[in-house]
């Protein structure tokens, strides 16, 4: 029973022959055209990861009268902080989703590698 998915590297039936040089074609295209995505979605998410220091530093220096633990309260509630925390989330998922778009494509030409060698091996 053939399934038909569409995944970032083009569609694919989803059956017995996925790992076809075809498909492996694709599988090595992505990983290459993904490359400079895969580093941005990275280095965003390294940079929200270290902007969001920061960023508390300055909400808090706006409470300078109150104890640490309060402005520290005060950072984490206000609407610049949340909004920050909303996409340093989006950047967590494009960076996550790109890691595993990369391994998934990794495995299919190992798999694809482990096929041909097990081909070679059956001709001897």
């Amino acid at each position: 029973m053939e399934e038909q998915k569409q995944g970032n590297y083009g569609t694919h039936i989803m059956n017995k022959e996925i790992l076809d040089d075809n498909s492996i074609e694709k599988a090595v295209d992505y990983l290459r055209d993904s490359a400079e995505p895969s580093a941005q979605a990275t280095a965003n998410r390294k940079y929200l990861e270290e902007y969001r220091k920061a960023k508390k530093s300055l909400l808090m220096k706006k409470h300078l009268s109150l104890a640490i633990s309060a402005q520290e309260r005060e950072a984490y509630a206000d609407p610049e902080y949340v909004e920050l925390i909303l996409g340093l989330k989006q950047a967590i998922y494009e960076d996550e989703k790109q890691k595993h778009l990369r391994v998934a494509a990794e495995a299919k030409i190992e798999a694809w590698r482990t096929k041909q060698a097990n081909l070679r091996a059956i001709k001897l």
